[in-house]
């Protein structure tokens, strides 16, 4: 994963399907380095895949869901969500969810390619407004305000660290997207 060269792409249910071990190692590599994506330690690889097969792979096959993915020198080194199954009075909008880059492929613009390429995914779905939601203070946070995201407010103790009891903040944030009519 060290070279430079990586594909953004889209990924299906059934490319999902068979490379679930591969996001499942993707997302261990994360939750073991301390990302805030929803899990704490102890994590294993069966709780990973099982997130992956159970809450990702239904929701890619119905439609509702955008997965990206990002490799590099042919394996996976990134990946980000687009949840974009709103409520009928919210048909304007998307989520950005579980933006991870594996340790060994970060500080090479990836996690900003993958974010470029899910507001394109979001513009051409016809959504005028991406929301989500950051571990205050973490990495994440500098990248989204520099792609343009704004900080609608933070929520004190809104999450369990992923190796201490300690209950941290988040960081509630959205961006305007121009939608060429």
């Amino acid at each position: 994963m060290n070279n430079d060269a990586f594909t953004i792409r889209g990924v299906s249910a059934a490319e999902l399907d068979a490379q679930l071990d591969a996001f499942a190692s993707l997302l261990l590599a994360c939750v073991h380095d301390g990302a805030s994506v929803g899990f704490v330690l102890p994590f294993s690889q069966d709780e990973a895949r099982a997130f992956w097969s159970a809450r990702i792979l239904p929701a890619v096959k119905e439609g509702g869901l955008v997965l990206l993915g990002a490799y590099s020198e042919g394996r996976l080194a990134g990946t980000v969500q687009l949840d974009h199954n709103t409520p009928p009075n919210q048909p304007h909008r998307a989520e950005v969810r579980k933006l991870l880059v594996h340790p060994d492929a970060r500080r090479r613009g990836l996690a900003r390619a993958l974010m470029c390429e899910l507001e394109m995914r979001a513009v051409a779905l016809r959504r005028s407004l991406l929301t989500l939601d950051t571990r205050t203070g973490d990495k994440a946070e500098p990248l989204y305000a520099s792609l343009g995201f704004q900080t609608s407010g933070i929520i004190p103790d809104f999450c369990r660290d992923t190796l201490t009891e300690r209950l941290d903040p988040t960081t509630i944030m959205y961006k305007p997207l121009s939608i060429v009519a």
